[in-house]
């Protein structure tokens, strides 16, 4: 019995933290990096999503959207700015500078003419097109993804996310790459049919319309960290991570929690068997 129970907790522990993904699912391993989040009891780290949000902000949402999010959501326990003195978030001054900084759309209530104002932070993040396809119009075609749940809808994760990133180099000989497309040895794609040497060695990756982003001190880190591209990627990756999955932390406090309580209850369970039928032939 305290087997099985101890089974349960395990196969509980698994399906509460998950673990990071190293697998070759994107054409090889993936680059090794290491998260602070990564494990069951790994914690965001605070500064590296504040970088990651800088980066977004500067890089990222230029084309993609994150329309799941709200900028309060930024100073919710948990975020990236999270302030204890300021409980709802809707109050936290750097939501607040954040939100007001940019201008969404909206509608004036006294002629109903479409304006602009500062967003607040109840508002959703601004979407960069008015609508698809002025998206795909901007993009050679291709619609740019929202990125409020890639990390979860990418198996890897924010160690996809990174090596994606870091992962564009020159085509390989023998590979076509058509005008405004991009090589990437992470990018899963069939590059088979624009693979000109061996039909066994076809290079792993594929081609995105996506250019390289990251390129060094494109953003200025407000903390002094210097701004790789590894570490651009590396935060932005977090970041994401968070956005994805806010209650991350929350959630794995939960799991330990009920961990405790499944091994205490076995170890009573197994007691109370022993004392039950102690006496008892069986």
């Amino acid at each position: 019995m305290l087997r099985k129970a101890l089974s349960a907790a395990a196969v509980l522990a698994c399906l509460t933290f998950g673990g990071a993904a190293s697998a070759a699912e994107h054409g090889h391993t993936l680059r090794p990096v290491t998260f602070s989040f990564d494990g069951p009891f790994g914690k965001f780290d605070r500064g590296s999503l504040q970088r990651g949000y800088k980066v977004y902000a500067e890089v990222c949402s230029s084309c993609h959207g994150m329309n799941l999010l709200s900028y309060r959501n930024l100073a919710q326990k948990g975020g990236p700015f999270f302030d204890e003195k300021y409980k709802n978030p809707n109050d936290n001054p750097y939501a607040k500078a954040i939100a007001a900084a940019i201008e969404v759309p909206d509608i004036d209530p006294d002629t109903g003419d479409a304006i602009t104002r500062p967003a607040t932070p109840a508002d959703r993040f601004k979407d960069p097109y008015p609508n698809e396809p002025a998206a795909r119009a901007g993009n050679g075609g291709a619609l740019p993804p929202d990125l409020s749940v890639i990390a979860k809808a990418r198996e890897g994760g924010a160690h996809y996310i990174y090596s994606l990133l870091t992962g564009y180099h020159e085509a390989p000989a023998g590979l076509t790459v058509a005008p405004g497309q991009y090589y990437d040895e992470y990018y899963k794609s069939d590059l088979s049919s624009a693979w000109k040497g061996p039909k066994d060695k076809v290079p792993p990756g594929g081609v995105l319309a996506m250019s390289f982003q990251l390129t060094p001190d494109r953003v200025a880190f407000d903390d002094g960290t210097p701004s790789s591209t590894d570490q651009e990627a590396k935060d932005v990756a977090a970041f994401l991570a968070w956005a994805a999955e806010p209650h991350a932390e929350e959630r794995k406090e939960t799991g330990l929690a009920v961990m405790i309580y499944l091994l205490i209850f076995a170890g009573i369970t197994y007691l109370s068997y022993r004392r039950i039928w102690k006496n008892v032939a069986h």
